[in-house]
This record gives C-alpha cells, sequence and structure tokens, in this order.
C-alpha cells in the first residue's frame, strides 16, 4: 500500500483521527469536506478483516459522506441474498430483489478501507499510516498534544480535538477514563478455506446456521475462497489455542453451513484465529476534548450485520457534532449522545428479536442468555 505523508509541516490540526478504518474515514472525510484540518493516523496493526459483508443500504451514507461508488467499484463479490436456518432445520432466503438498494457486497476489507482513505486524503486530510496516536495531555486552550509514532519516529502535534476510531481497544477513550461495558460473552472463531479446486463460485450468499451452543456464519471471499465462523460465548469454548482439525469437527456437525465447505479444501495452513464479537458500549461516548465513533463508541454482535454500517454513520455523525461543537454550537455532542442512546435502545430490541426466534436449544446457557428479557440487560447500557 503506498504510504501517504502528511501534505502540510505545520504540527496544527483542528482534529486528529486515531484510526483508519470505516469508522475513522468517514469521520475525517465529513471533517475535510466542511474545512477543518485534519490528520487521519491508521496504525495498520491487528489481523486483517476477511468475510465482511456490507449492505445495499451503504450506497446511501457513501454518497452522503462524498466517497461515491468508488470504494464499491471493484474487487468485491455481489451478495444476492441472505439464507439462514434458524429457529428450524429448513434453509429459508431473503432476497435483495426487492430491495430499492439492490444487493448488498462481500467486502474485499482492505481495498474497501483504503478507498475510503484515499477519498479522504482527497477532501483534504493528512494521513499518516502505519502510525499510532496517544494523548500526551490537554493543553491550555482546551485541545491536546499528541505523539505519532510511526515505527520508531515519534513526533509531536497539537490538535483541538481527537477523534476515537481505534475499534474495540478504544485507546483514546481508555486514556481518558471512559469505561467500556460489555453485555455477553460472545466470541468468534474463523477460519478461510481455500477456492475450490475447479475455481468455480458456488452462489454468493451469505448463510447463518443456529446450533445448540451458538451459531455458524459463512459466505465467499472474493477471489473464491470461503470464510467459516463460528460463534459462542467465550466460557463455552474450550479454553486451548484454536485446532483446525477439532474445528473441522465440529463444522461437520452442522447441515448447510458443512455441505458448503465441503467443496473447499482444508490446506495445512489453514489456521483457526479468534476475535471478540461481543455487544460493548462505553459509559460514554464523548469527553472533554474528545469524541468516540464506530466499535470504540458502541460495538455490536455480528448477527445484526450493522458493523460497517453503523461505523460509517457514527463516524459521520460524530464528525458532523464536533465540526459544530468547533464552531460553538453546546448543545452539538449532547445531541450525538442521544443519537449513539437511541441506536443502542433499537439495537437492544431487534438483536433480542432475533435471538427470540430460536427455541431449539432453550435449555443451553447461550440461549438462555439470550432469551433473557431486554430490560436485564438495559440496566448496564448507558
Amino acid at each position: 500500500m503506498t504510504r501517504h505523508h502528511p501534505r502540510r509541516p505545520a504540527a496544527r490540526y483542528d482534529v486528529v483521527v486515531a484510526g483508519g478504518g470505516p469508522a475513522g474515514t468517514a469521520a475525517a472525510l465529513t471533517l475535510a469536506r466542511a474545512g477543518r484540518t485534519v490528520l487521519l493516523a491508521d496504525s495498520g496493526s491487528g489481523p486483517p478483516k476477511i468475510g465482511e459483508a456490507l449492505p445495499s443500504a451503504a450506497r446511501l451514507l457513501l454518497h452522503d459522506l462524498g466517497a461515491g461508488e468508488q470504494p464499491l467499484a471493484a474487487g468485491h463479490l455481489t451478495c444476492y441474498a441472505n439464507l439462514s436456518s434458524w429457529g428450524s432445520a429448513a434453509l429459508g432466503r431473503t432476497d435483495f430483489i426487492h430491495d430499492p438498494n439492490g444487493p448488498g457486497w462481500h467486502l474485499d476489507r482492505a481495498r474497501f478501507d483504503h478507498c475510503l482513505r484515499a477519498a479522504a486524503h482527497a477532501a483534504g486530510a493528512d494521513l499518516a499510516e502505519h502510525t499510532t496516536v496517544r494523548p500526551r495531555h490537554r493543553t491550555a486552550d482546551g485541545g491536546w498534544t499528541v505523539a505519532l509514532r510511526t515505527g520508531e519516529a515519534t513526533r509531536l502535534v497539537h490538535c483541538r480535538r481527537l477523534v476515537d476510531a481505534t475499534g474495540r481497544s478504544r485507546a483514546v477513550a481508555a486514556h481518558c477514563g471512559a469505561a467500556r461495558r460489555r453485555t455477553d460473552r460472545l466470541l468468534a472463531t474463523c477460519l478461510e478455506l481455500a477456492a475450490t479446486p475447479d475455481g468455480r463460485a458456488a452462489e454468493s450468499s451469505s448463510l447463518v446456521e443456529s446450533a445448540p451452543d451458538g451459531w455458524w456464519y459463512t459466505a465467499l471471499l472474493p477471489g473464491g475462497r470461503r470464510l467459516v465462523a463460528y460463534f459462542t460465548d467465550a466460557d463455552l469454548d474450550p479454553p486451548r489455542p484454536p485446532d483446525a482439525a477439532a474445528f473441522a469437527r465440529l463444522l461437520h456437525r452442522t447441515r448447510h453451513v458443512a455441505a458448503r465447505a465441503d467443496d473447499h479444501p482444508l490446506t495445512a495452513e489453514a489456521v483457526p484465529r479468534r476475535a471478540p464479537a461481543h455487544s460493548a458500549c462505553l459509559d460514554t461516548p464523548t469527553g472533554p476534548g474528545w469524541i468516540a465513533v464506530g466499535d470504540a463508541a458502541a460495538a455490536f454482535d455480528p448477527i445484526s450485520s450493522q458493523g460497517i454500517l453503523t461505523a460509517l454513520y457514527t463516524g459521520m455523525a460524530g464528525a458532523r457534532a464536533l465540526h459544530a461543537d468547533l464552531d460553538g454550537d453546546s448543545t452539538a455532542l449532547d445531541a450525538y449522545r442521544a443519537n449513539l442512546r437511541a441506536l443502542l435502545a433499537a439495537y437492544r430490541r431487534n438483536l433480542h428479536t432475533a435471538y427470540a426466534t430460536e427455541r431449539r436449544w432453550s435449555d443451553r446457557p447461550f440461549w438462555q442468555r439470550r432469551h433473557a428479557a431486554p430490560a436485564d440487560a438495559e440496566a448496564r447500557w448507558p
């Protein structure tokens, strides 16, 4: 990937955005288009994101952001339907033919993020790649001095505001004392399978299948590979490193996911990896001189299919609130907090409804936890 360096030598910005994923780039793009001086710092750390889907409604958000169609122009797979075995052994199908926005996408996530960062850079944001942001101290004018670390080099810059878009690590918010609230222990174990030997791809649809102690997801990836992921609670998963053979045995207890995975060879290089997938939010998404967006503010259960869409939305909404706040609007950040609370309330209700439709394993701990009334979890959310 091409490394971009800041185009202005001055060490002062209106806003420094920590995190170059969808939420951070949406925030940087919104602020840059509003005329703010912005530095977007992307650490590029962590395992690569794979197998993520984007619903067609994202097209409208990308238009509002000014990113246009470029992030979706090439390299992704079109997703024409969602398949699910949920509530019964039968496989249901939701086609996107009736969706006015068209089909969704199975993303080449690296390409998608790169295109978004390029759009922010073209709008005027400085871009520092492979760079981490660490707040040093507040300044007399209410801003921040932050350290930017690229490799072994560190430089200091000043900004009026900070945006935390560092994902579940919430690096800025944690530094500022914000606490994270979790409502579950969901953990994902993912395995990437090679393309079929003949190179033929099956239908480009996502598939979800519930199981006694969790649920499964599979989808084709760009290039014909297949992602298989198992979601269960961390305390229900054996406390050992993921093993491909053991994962494959568990996979073959499924009906529909296994049928699709069987066409893809399990190579020696295939190693399952784990990643957190729990619902969580900050006790407050804003504080003196900073604001959190995307997973740093609120992280959602993947069954909701809201991850990237919400990241784009909160990145844009948070940036608009920050722009207004910098202009002296004392109500802007309160409105953003209220907006996020409403989004979380709707998410809680919809998540409970989704899990409530599966009753075949109501005696199992995974499902008992999710069949509890939403009010049981509500006290743990702001």
